[in-house]
């Protein structure tokens, strides 16, 4: 059984996606966590209903469609912790940035207290009107990287079996693997395997190669370079795809092309000492656009007179610095060109053997070493690039990449409130924006509509200024006072009150979060009364909430249960007769210690030296009040001491010895973050306004004109209807289920689907948001019986723990005939029916009559002379997958030598190379000299012995 239901994202103009794809036996699996910039908590109600029945969490891009409310579920949701989730490592380290990067710059993503709360609230301690705009506590950067160091890493191709949550029934052998799906860095294809389930769950995913992101791995290989689907990937029973591009057409020239377009517009408006915006995202698509744009500053540097050369090219972001430098640590993630240049630059400076080349000044930057994209984290820095002094003569053109696309929050918005009103200036949109809300567009829908509008009006004339009026909204923090900062106070007591009541709630939430797996393999050898224990919590949790409907903010001596030990005073005694589970027992949290694969984690700082201290942590109790600049008998000496007193310097504590090392120039634009310091790092860092303490939140408007250029060239790097129509096909899916773009997107593919794929061979599926639908395999079953003598020829073969056997029988229809005898009356009616092995005596029943049961299908031995003529028909097969890290181990075992070089193919004995194609296909391949010095006849060389080793695991089936 398969079922799929859309939270977001289906036909809708919402880019956020969420989708639930239930399973047999009550398996729930969450994909993404997706939100829009509209960051209404009403799109996450159903959500929240679901958290208590999910048994997993995949996430698929670090980008805010597809991630951007999993800290606050964490943070908000009871339980959600406590699902384990997956995703690829370059996910969970951008979108850790993603997220702290967007609580930073907006808070409007901390979200409002819902109204109904507050009436409560206000209702019952407050008769004066309070205010409904209270933020809730927006998650930290430390709880932030706390949600996303509990998420598993998984690899691509790496098949693995889950964990499921504690209140989960069982996975049943559920086997979830990820695939590229380019577009983003890990982005990824889901591969769920269930019983007779094969389901693909791809969104958002791009087959052709770019700059920095290989190709979807439809096709196998880094950019896919094969003619047919991988055999992973093809003809699942059920392939989740989005519709979103079903109507793009692909730009002619493809990547070369659209680079080019770029790069014509940027160079067009810096030509006229322009500032030139392009919104980008933080986490995602930043990487591709970042790379683009400064290598095109090298190329044109290396030129000599290039129309770049006096232009300044910036990227903005408030955590752009996290995320450059997880891109310089994960660029075995990215196309193959990536690690070619990064290899060439390693070689280089191998053959240099570390001395500065100053003849190539920039070509020993990496790929991420830029070297004229300076990197910018704070609102001062941006002010002060775009001052332009009255001395000027002549201004200098500039080319920003800010956060977010949407201009709704981050520096975009503020680049763009200042460069707005000159016509001289540009806005460069490279992603389609979606409409997340009706009521109001977002900034950069607005400028998408003008440009389209242009468009149509002057058939493709440039001149694109637009000359309306746009209205700014800002959202702002402002302390709570008076009854506002009450109601809250009291709010935040009732929502404690309630958490203390959940078994993962208070402060041990992460705790027990962090140890999934361990619930998971106690659960499974706990008796059954701690199971229905495990089972009731998620009720514990929806009781416990519903209390909140209540006009009152404490909870009952009942509501309490046993944590009234805990929260009343005077009481010490509780009555634990007739009760079950956690009310047995004390309610002390038991606080389990984190471990890892090799045992429980150490943390360093709890073995530094005194030298090694921050300042306040490196004095010792002892010598507190001491003169500093005496010499203390016993103390230890700082590494630089001796150095320092001789050439009369003082030198105060440091972390880390500091050593006196020569290192080029080269070295150390390396390894910095940007190309050469400037005043624009000596601006003080902005200040937080989380630290205000309780706030709420307050919109002022303004109104801009707008006067400059409006472009438009899509770089999303999400698939045109070329890919669709291609791949789709190919694939070969059973069911196709449609979602993440609009009603017209969806439509315009579906039917294009129908047309190109066989009619009625597939069903395609385009549920709406909230609906489910039924996308299960069409299986047939019938039930043959074996005869005995068929049993007793069977010959059983073990393949990784199955029992697989072949039959070669004959197939007989047999009626199993039942004598019964009918005691009749006069009218006929049957008085009495009896079988003949009935004891009773048969005389007495007259008459009697012979009854048919249904045909009992039988298969048969053949019978002697059909047996050779379907012995020479039949031919024998391999049952089985070989997995060339399994035949490495055992070639390994035997003594011969074994090594993988490159992807899909293992060397043994430096002359046999054996290779695994897409298509799951053995390829054996030797020099033709047996390495031991035996005959072939004898199979006693390298050749044979990996032959042998290749039947051996797998099951040869006779073919009679």
């Amino acid at each position: 059984m398969f079922t799929f239901s859309s939270l977001q994202g289906a036909l809708s103009e919402s880019a956020a996606s969420q989708s639930i794809l239930e399973l047999d036996g009550g398996i729930k699996v969450l994909v993404d966590v997706g939100w829009d910039e509209s960051f209404d908590v009403a799109k996450l109600k159903e959500l929240e209903k679901q958290v208590p029945t999910l048994s997993l969490i995949l996430l698929t891009h670090a980008t805010t469609n597809h991630i951007a409310a999993f800290a606050h579920c964490c943070k908000h949701f009871p339980l959600f912790t406590r699902i384990p989730v997956y995703a690829t490592s370059p996910v969970i380290a951008l979108g850790r940035t993603l997220l702290q990067d967007l609580y930073a710059s907006t808070p409007l993503a901390a979200t409002t207290i819902p109204p109904s709360s507050i009436d409560e609230i206000s209702f019952s301690y407050t008769p004066q009107q309070s205010s409904s705009n209270i933020l809730l506590q927006a998650p930290t950067p430390e709880e932030i990287a706390t949600y996303f160091s509990l998420i598993h890493p998984l690899k691509y191709s790496q098949p693995h079996q889950p964990l499921s949550s504690p209140f989960s029934p069982p996975l049943n052998g559920l086997t979830i693997t990820a695939y590229n799906s380019g577009r983003t860095l890990g982005g990824t294809i889901w591969h769920i395997q269930h019983g007779l389930e094969s389901i693909v769950y791809a969104v958002d995913w791009n087959q052709g190669r770019e700059n920095v992101y290989a190709g979807a791995a439809w096709l196998g290989g880094a950019g896919g370079g094969g003619a047919e689907i991988i055999e992973q990937l093809r003809k699942p029973t059920a392939l989740v795809c989005s519709s979103r591009g079903g109507e793009k057409s692909s730009i002619a020239g493809g990547r070369a092309k659209r680079d080019e377009q770029l790069l014509s517009k940027v160079k067009s408006g810096v030509a006229r000492g322009g500032t030139v915006l392009i919104p980008v995202d933080s986490s995602a698509r930043v990487l591709e656009l970042a790379y683009l744009m400064d290598h095109a500053w090298r190329a044109d540097a290396a030129t000599g007179d290039g129309q770049l050369k006096s232009a300044k090219l910036y990227l903005a972001g408030r955590n752009i610095h996290s995320t450059m430098r997880y891109a310089r640590s994960m660029l075995e993630w990215m196309d193959d060109s990536i690690v070619r240049e990064f290899e060439a630059v390693v070689d280089g400076t191998k053959r240099t053997n570390g001395a500065a080349d100053r003849s190539r000044p920039e070509k020993e930057a990496g790929p991420f070493d830029f070297a004229f994209l300076k990197l910018l984290d704070r609102k001062g820095q941006v002010d002060k690039i775009l001052e332009n002094p009255a001395e000027e003569s002549t201004s200098v053109g500039k080319v920003i990449l800010a956060s977010d696309t949407t201009l709704e929050w981050g520096f975009s918005k503020d680049v763009l409130r200042r460069i707005a009103q000159d016509s001289r200036n540009m806005v460069i949109l490279t992603e389609y924006p979606t409409l997340a809300s009706e009521s109001r567009p977002s900034l950069s829908r607005s400028l998408w509509t003008w440009w389209k509008e242009s468009q149509e009006l002057s058939n493709g004339n440039s001149d694109k200024k637009t000359g309306h009026e746009l209205e700014l909204t800002d959202a702002k923090r402002q302390p709570l006072e008076g009854s506002d900062l009450s109601t809250y106070q009291q709010w935040l007591t009732q929502q404690r009150q309630l958490q203390t009541t959940l078994q993962s709630g208070g402060a041990s939430t992460l705790e027990a979060a962090g140890d999934v797996g361990d619930e998971a393999s106690e659960s499974e050898s706990d008796s059954d009364e701690s199971d229905n224990e495990q089972q009731g919590r998620a009720l514990n949790a929806a009781t416990t909430m519903g209390q909140t409907s209540r006009k009152k903010a404490a909870l009952t001596d009942e509501d309490l249960g046993i944590n009234i030990l805990l929260k009343k005073k005077g009481v010490y005694d509780f009555d634990i007769r007739n009760k079950k589970g956690r009310d047995r027992m004390f309610p002390h949290p038991v606080r389990r210690k984190r471990g890892e694969d090799y045992g429980e984690l150490i943390r360093p700082e709890d073995y530094l030296r005194a030298e090694e201290r921050e300042d306040g942590d490196a004095q010792d109790p002892n010598q507190i009040g001491k003169d500093d600049g005496q010499e203390q008998l016993g103390k230890k000496r700082k590494w630089d001491d001796a150095s320092a007193s001789n050439k009369g310097q003082g030198s105060g504590p440091s972390k880390r010895p500091n050593l006196t090392r020569n290192v080029s120039d080269e070295f150390e634009r390396a390894v910095s973050d940007g190309p050469i310091e400037d005043e624009l790092d000596g601006i003080p860092d902005d200040l937080d306004e989380t630290a205000i303490g309780p706030s709420k939140l307050i919109f002022a408007k303004e109104t801009i004109t707008v006067n400059l250029e409006v472009e438009f060239i899509d770089l999303s790097g999400i698939h045109d209807k070329r890919s669709l129509h291609m791949l789709i096909p190919l694939i070969q899916p059973r069911k196709l289920v449609l979602i993440g773009g609009n009603e017209s997107e969806t439509s315009t593919l579906a039917s294009d689907c129908e047309k190109l794929l066989a009619e009625g061979s597939v069903s395609i599926y385009t549920p709406r948001m909230g609906v489910s639908i039924d996308a299960s395999v069409d299986t047939n079953a019938w039930v043959v019986k074996l005869a005995p003598a068929l049993v007793k020829q069977l010959k059983w073969q073990n393949v990784r723990g199955l029992s697989i056997a072949t039959i070669t029988g004959r197939l007989l229809a047999m009626h199993k005939q039942l004598v019964a005898a009918a005691n009749l009356d006069e009218d006929g009616a049957n008085k009495r029916l009896k079988t003949e092995d009935s004891k009773e005596d048969s005389k007495e029943l007259t008459p009697q009559k012979t009854i048919e049961a249904p045909i009992e299908p039988t298969l048969d031995i053949l019978p002697t002379n059909m047996a050779s003529a379907t012995r020479s028909v039949a031919q024998p097969l391999h049952v089985g997958d070989l997995r060339l890290a399994d035949l490495r181990k055992a070639m390994q075992q035997t003594g011969h030598t074994a090594e993988f070089r490159g992807e899909g193919t293992l060397l043994i004995d430096g002359s046999v190379v054996v290779r695994k194609t897409t298509a799951g296909r053995i390829d054996v391949e030797s020099i033709g000299l047996p390495t031991d010095g035996g005959l072939p006849s004898q199979q006693s060389g390298t050749f044979y012995a990996v032959k042998r080793t290749i039947y051996e695991s797998l099951a040869v089936v006779a073919g009679a």
